[in-house]
């Protein structure tokens, strides 16, 4: 007997519906073709012990099971359950005549249960969009899949539950996840807040003006001075997700398998902190099998690296493209798969080996020549990249022990929001444009116009701070956002200054 089953295969972050034929024939052989990895062709044992400890019995018969498209490689073990349910219907186990109606994707354990599966959003995305009824997996991902609507999605713990469900035997509840209310009630829900960190009042405006206009930004100072609480704290000033974001965030991480149980979206903006030994393809992404990368994960939030000089120079270089573009590419002989990546970089790094170099009060113990080379870690083209440089100095006593109440993100929030809201407009012709630091070169000259005073300004700056011809545009940028922030049309003198402030790292002889 021939029956058809339906699973999913996930390329990047979309899904390709997979038909799965299970065919019994006279024999005693068992075959599985249609360009199956290792970890399906080991699906036969799986099924096999799952049966029986289920009271189920596996057919003694040739069973030939046939995975279309067959140019599509079948990765990962989600397909058991599909292949199961199919073996099950043609021995005549169960009844065969609604399977045509649901994707079925699950892990089998030996003893039946159901273990979860990667990418259950965007399977059942593509199971709506092919007109299923319904998606049926293991339980722990039911409340991610049915985000969906207008699909039944039922979560299951075992394969008793599937037969018993397809021969009229128990009656499965569909999950159901109000998207909407799901998405608004934990909206801008963070753990930390800015109005936690005492002093660095400085440094807060610096975070405030990188959030209002998208800016990179790297934190210079010596250890224990607060650079990593006040990254970690970033996402917390920036604009809430749209729900267009936080599917597409969703999506990202459940191919990642990257969801708890309890999760049906991401509702916070990201914050990757990726440690400094990572690799080039766990930070973009790839692999044999592709996954996001780290990049990739921290789409719609904050990519952090602590200790970036640490960071190997490969690893770091791979990311200037993405930086760009804000998607990532991975080819390979047969496909090619794309992966979002439009975050905020957030870099810190001491200012030297030993970390104290410009400190106020301790002494710098490095050699000659070594915080010059030190610093030469980090390439010009990703220096480029990164608008604005921030010298943290430590806290002082006083400031740590003060009780004066610091201003809580939320009302940072609402500035951020009010710029961005002012760029949307100003970009309303490119859907592609968001904030200030995604403008083009010719852009920043249409855009971001000075005038006579401003530009006697930013001359005398370039020449007496030795500014480097990069740091051009890159303050041009600055000081639109921080025009924004104030809510002015035209970008005056103190805006300028301010955005100059922020270039430590292009002036000459900082680190000699």
């Amino acid at each position: 007997m021939l029956v058809k089953t339906f699973g999913s295969a996930v390329y990047g972050i979309e899904a390709i519906t997979i038909t799965v034929e299970v065919n019994i024939a006279a024999g005693t052989k068992y075959f599985i073709v249609g360009l199956p990895d290792v970890a399906v062709k080991e699906s036969y044992f799986r099924i096999e012990s799952a049966l029986k400890n289920c009271s189920f019995r596996m057919p003694r018969q040739q069973v030939v099971v046939n995975m279309a498209p067959a140019d599509i490689k079948k990765e990962g073990s989600s397909y058991d359950l599909t292949i199961a349910t199919g073996v099950l219907a043609a021995s005549g186990q169960i009844e065969p005549e609604n399977l045509d109606k649901y994707i079925i994707m699950g892990e089998l354990s030996l003893d039946g249960s159901l273990q979860p599966i990667k990418g259950a959003l965007p399977i059942a995305i593509q199971a709506r969009k092919d007109g299923f009824k319904g998606f049926i997996l293991p339980k722990q991902n039911a409340r991610e899949a049915a985000i969906v609507n207008d699909l039944e999605v039922y979560g299951v713990e075992n394969i008793k539950e599937v037969a018993g469900f397809f021969n009229g035997d128990i009656n499965l509840e569909p999950e159901v996840v109000n998207t909407r209310e799901e998405f608004y009630n934990s909206l801008c829900n963070y753990d930390s807040d800015f109005s936690e960190v005492k002093g660095q009042e400085n440094i807060k405006r610096a975070l405030e003006i990188a959030a209002a206009g998208g800016h990179n930004v790297i934190l210079i100072g010596p250890p224990g001075a607060g650079k990593t609480m006040l990254a970690r704290r970033l996402p917390s000033i920036l604009p809430p997700l749209s729900l267009y974001e936080s599917l597409e965030t969703t999506k990202i991480h459940s191919v990642a398998g990257k969801l708890a149980a309890a999760d049906a979206l991401v509702t916070i903006r990201p914050f990757r902190s990726p440690h400094h030994t990572i690799s080039d393809v766990a930070l973009v992404g790839g692999g044999g099998n592709p996954q996001p990368g780290e990049i990739s994960l921290a789409h719609n939030g904050v990519l952090f690296l602590d200790e970036l000089p640490e960071f190997k120079r490969s690893a770091l270089e791979v990311m200037r493209q993405p930086l760009e573009e804000r998607k990532v590419t991975i080819s390979r002989a047969k496909f090619t798969v794309d992966y979002p990546s439009s975050f905020m970089l957030i870099a810190s790094m001491n200012p030297c080996p030993c970390g104290y170099y410009n400190h106020p009060e301790k002494e710098c113990i490095c050699p000659p020549g070594m915080v010059q080379k030190y610093l030469s870690k980090i390439s010009g083209p990703l220096l480029d990249r990164i608008d604005l440089h921030v010298e943290v100095t430590p806290v002082n006593f006083n400031e740590l022990s003060s009780d004066r109440a610091a201003e809580k993100s939320e009302l940072i929030r609402e500035r951020v929001i009010k710029a961005r809201e002012i760029q949307i407009e100003r970009f309303d012709n490119r859907p592609d444009l968001h904030a200030n630091a995604q403008m083009s070169p010719q852009m920043v000259r249409d855009l971001c116009k000075i005038d006579v005073a401003g530009q006697t300004l930013l001359k005398k700056a370039m020449e007496k701070l030795g500014l480097s011809a990069r740091a051009y545009d890159r303050i041009l940028k600055v000081s639109r956002t921080i025009a924004d922030l104030a809510g002015s049309e035209e970008i005056k003198l103190e805006h300028l200054a301010e955005a100059i402030h922020f270039r430590s790292l292009d002036r000459e002889g900082w680190a000699g």
